[in-house]
């Protein structure tokens, strides 16, 4: 069985001229043109208004064309609004046609074991279609049919018997009904009926022809003109180069002829359509991505619009109705708290963006519409947002009065309607001409979702919301725009069309032609027989062989080209086009964004690494910043100074310095009640194991406060058990030092260095018997005592605090508080303070000074050095080596693009 051609020559066969010459003569010779796409009809209707233009004339009737199926619905409507209407059937809109056979295959015995019903529903309802287009409803009964095909059988049965009960029809019946009213007095009947630009003609559409021919409608056959030009194989290193090349050729024939129809044809358009888009934005309109560069109309159109819910507007709809149903991650509830389109989203745009980042250190990685009100009211969530927290308190009511229980479509979609007003959707600033229509639209959605009630009982909100989703995802949405001359299309969307320049891409022996796509629900042989294009190889390559000798006469210069490489793999031509010649193809350069910078403005180079004088100004970060000054002078003036920080990302459970906090206040509550050595040593297991669980409860309430979600119920007792043990084995190692006290427990001290002048808080500061003091640092994972010593030390913190804060002292230490690894990192004046302290001279520590009034001396001096660098403003980026390695600041001093600059090799890390 072949696929036969429907545009050969036969005896009623029209050129375009005799075409445009018949549908001038106006409306009352009862010209009718049907096309295989809307399209397809509108470039024709185009075409025969330029045709008048240029024969002078300046008033003429608009060309009847249409697309195939509006010529049918137009013939069913009249049918319907005559005294047939009694008789004729309600057409069932897609959506409803998709619930109605979701709601089939459902109560069906397959349907307990099917994994994703909506898909199931929607490849049976493409059997329907393809049954019907293809005349096969009645050989259903195959005997080569499998067990798909045979539950698809009985599927099939009840979807008829129901849409007949309940009178009602869908587009792959129209047709039929179509070719049963035509030659009714009301019904309109063209005397003349031409089919323009098919590539395959379905027995169904051959019946509605020889219905309307019965009835003495002449039909003729007509299509493009051939261009007789000249095509090229052209092949590209990969599938970016082969579009960068096609936008640089269109651009470059656009600029030849501002008047030239230019097409792009990709098989696989929806899967490229974002890079085809990025890339010709850039090559035609360069400036696009320049900060402040107006809107301006870009030259091309890409005929698969995007599906609806992935457009701003829409998706921030989603998000509304997703956070008043349920949980919803952070990062959607994030685009959501900065949306403009909810009310004052343009008066409280900054606050809301400070919310975000606020809200990225408390909020867990789900959050939920009570939990965000909860952190919106909290009295240490800064800044406030009136607005919005008044707007999700009203949503929050409304979801208990109106989005409980289960409710009709109807309901549900008036629900959705009211719970987007009370957050003032779609926003308060006007929308532009793209939002607009993409508003209007969402209304059109809405109410398709609305008349589902002719097929769908009640439902509950979360099976309702995932109704509308699925509605919108299959709503392709393109928004209206002027003619423009680049058109990039798909394959079905190239049929009939002509062009002065066409260009073919990603023409892989992969690729084209077609691989077969039969449909599982139908008898494999039966779709062979019938001919179906994608039921068999053969069938596809004899399909897509006439569709590329179309291609190659529908333009004077045709392009079809090819990738030689995906990501490691060699691609070969499609051997459709493997027998042309070769080419190449001689293009322009155009600029990009970032040359235009550069081609617009003078440039002057200047070393600037010294900031202003700090001068009196509050400061954050405490002995932090030196640390940081320490690092890399950039570091600290970023973080210190111009307050920069990366945004934080939610996470489950605690972090390090959540579980630090923990272990802090669990030691710090400990030791305020023992006091000393001997009350450690005095203290009986049993009141010991009171104190831990005391301490462990007082600090998980504490950081509760700070994070409920996380700490509560059985991870808040698990964390305290583990909190508690913790804290007896640190005691434990404790219990072998000499006698001592605790003298101070986060102590908060004023620390003044170098002209420096900030607060600190010294974790412990511990008083031996002979009254010398000891300033502990707790860590859960500390260095060693190198990291104290040299210029730039990693942790100049205890040195800080021992000058500036406790002069006195004769030992630092950190104190490690980790499972299975307890231990003291220390350094002091003399042996016996802290056991295993180290002291001076130590062969070991090769930056450290001889004696330990020489190492304060050492640490006086170089700490001073960083604290007056900071103060002069010093901001060098001069990291040293491992300090990048977690830094989060290097988009902001951009010291990779530094080191390329100058021809370095990438910084060490």
């Amino acid at each position: 069985m072949s696929v036969a051609d429907p545009n050969k020559p036969s005896a009623n066969t029209l050129s375009k001229a005799e075409l445009f010459d018949r549908l001038a003569a106006g409306g009352s010779t009862r010209v009718s043109v049907v096309t295989p796409n809307r399209r397809l009809a509108l470039a024709l209707a185009q075409q025969f208004d330029a045709h008048q233009l240029a024969a002078g004339r300046t008033l003429w009737d608009a060309a009847d064309i249409l697309p195939f199926s509006a010529f049918v619905e137009r013939a069913c409507e009249d049918a319907l609004f005559s005294e047939l209407g009694a008789d004729t059937p309600v057409l069932l809109t897609p959506a409803q046609e998709q619930a109605l056979w979701e709601g089939i295959i459902e109560r069906s015995e397959e349907g307990a074991t099917l994994l994703a019903l909506p898909q199931a529903a929607s490849v049976a309802r493409d059997a329907w279609q393809t049954a019907h287009a293809w005349c096969l409803t009645s050989k259903l009964r195959h005997p080569a049919r499998n067990e798909d095909a045979e539950a698809f059988e009985r599927w099939a049965l009840r979807y008829e018997a129901e849409t007949r009960s309940r009178n009602l029809t869908d587009a792959a019946r129209l047709p039929d009904r179509a070719a049963a009213v035509f030659g009714h007095a009301r019904v309109d009947t063209p005397a003349l009926l031409v089919r323009y630009g098919f590539d395959i003609l379905t027995p169904q559409q051959a019946a509605l022809l020889a219905a309307l021919s019965d009835q003495g409608c002449e039909i003729a056959v007509c299509g493009p003109q051939m261009a007789q030009g000249r095509a090229l194989r052209l092949p590209c290193a990969d599938s970016r180069d082969e579009i960068a090349q096609a936008a640089r050729w269109a651009r470059a024939r656009l600029e030849a002829n501002n008047g030239a129809r230019i097409g792009i044809v990709v098989p696989d358009l929806a899967k490229e359509r974002e890079v085809l888009r990025r890339i010709f934005t850039q090559v035609m309109r360069p400036a696009a991505r320049l900060a402040g560069a107006t809107a301006e109309m870009l030259p091309f159109n890409i005929s698969l619009g995007a599906a609806l819910n992935t457009h701003p507007l829409v998706d921030a709809a989603f998000l509304l109705l997703e956070l008043a149903g349920r949980e919803i991650g952070f990062e959607r509830a994030s685009r959501l708290i900065r949306s403009p389109f909810i009310a004052a989203g343009e008066a409280e745009l900054t606050r809301r963006a400070e919310l975000d980042a606020a809200l990225r250190r408390r909020a867990e990685p789900v959050l939920g519409l009570e939990r965000l009100i909860a952190l919106l009211n909290s009295e240490s969530m800064a800044p406030g947002v009136p607005v919005l927290a008044q707007k999700l308190a009203r949503l929050s009511e409304f979801r208990k009065e109106r989005l409980f229980g289960a409710q009709t479509p109807a309901q549900w979609g008036r629900a959705f309607s009211e719970a987007l007003s009370l957050l003032g959707f779609p926003g308060e600033r006007a929308l532009d001409s793209v939002e607009y229509q993409t508003l209007k639209k969402w209304h059109e959605v809405l109410a398709q979702f609305a008349r589902l009630d002719v097929v769908v009982t009640r439902v509950g909100y979360a099976q309702a919301l995932s109704r509308l989703r699925r509605i919108a995802a299959d709503t392709a949405f393109q928004p209206e725009s002027p003619e423009v001359p680049i058109q990039i299309l798909g394959v079905l969307e190239s049929a009939g069309r002509e062009f002065d320049h066409l260009w073919i891409m990603g023409l892989t022996v992969e690729a084209w032609p077609l691989a077969a796509r039969p449909n599982p629900f139908l008898p494999l042989p039966l779709q062979r027989a019938a001919g179906i294009p994608e039921s068999a190889a053969e069938l596809s390559l004899e399909l897509d062989r006439r569709i590329t000798r179309g291609w190659m006469d529908a333009a004077s210069e045709v392009v079809f080209s090819h990738p030689l490489r995906q990501a490691d793999r060699e691609l070969a031509p499609s051997p459709l086009i493997a027998g042309l010649a070769e080419g190449t193809l001689t293009l322009p350069q155009a600029p990009d964004h970032r040359q235009l910078l550069h081609a617009s403005s003078l440039l002057e180079r200047f070393a600037d690494a010294t900031a202003p004088p700090l001068g009196a100004v509050a400061l954050h970060g405490g002995t932090a910043l030196i640390r940081d000054q320490a690092a890399c002078p950039f570091r600290a003036f970023a973080r210190h100074r111009l307050v920069a920080e990366s945004l934080d990302a939610p996470h489950t459970g605690l972090d390090a310095l959540e579980r630090g906090a923990l272990v802090h206040r669990v030691l710090a509550f400990t030791w305020t009640a023992l006091e000393t050595k001997h009350g450690l040593d005095s203290i009986n297991a049993t009141a010991l194991d009171a104190l831990l669980e005391q301490a462990a409860e007082d600090a998980v309430q504490h950081q509760r406060r700070e994070r409920p979600g996380t700490l509560s119920g059985r991870f808040a007792e698990i964390e305290k058990r583990r909190l508690a043990r913790l804290a007896r084995d640190w005691l434990a190692l404790e219990r072998g030092r000499g006698d001592f006290s605790v003298f101070a427990i986060e102590s908060k001290r004023t620390i003044a260095i170098g002209g420096l002048e900030f607060n600190g808080r010294l974790d412990r500061v511990d008083e031996t018997a002979d009254g010398r003091r000891v300033v502990i640092d707790y860590k859960t994972s500390a260095p060693g005592a190198a990291a104290w010593l040299g210029t730039r030390p990693d942790e100049p913190q205890l040195p800080l605090y021992l000058l500036a804060a406790e002069p006195d002292a004769r030992a630092i230490a950190f104190a490690q508080v980790r499972a299975g690894d307890m231990k003291l990192v220390a350094l002091a004046a003399v042996e016996g303070i802290l056991p295993g302290a180290r002291t001076l001279p130590d062969g070991r520590l090769k930056r450290a000074a001889d004696t330990w009034d020489e190492q304060l001396l050492a640490w006086r001096a170089e700490l001073e050095r960083l604290a007056r660098g900071f103060v002069q403003g010093e901001a060098t980026v001069d990291p040293k080596p491992g300090a990048c390695e977690y830094c989060d600041l290097k988009p902001l001093c951009r010291i990779h693009e530094r080191s390329a600059a100058d021809g370095e090799g990438e910084e060490e890390t």
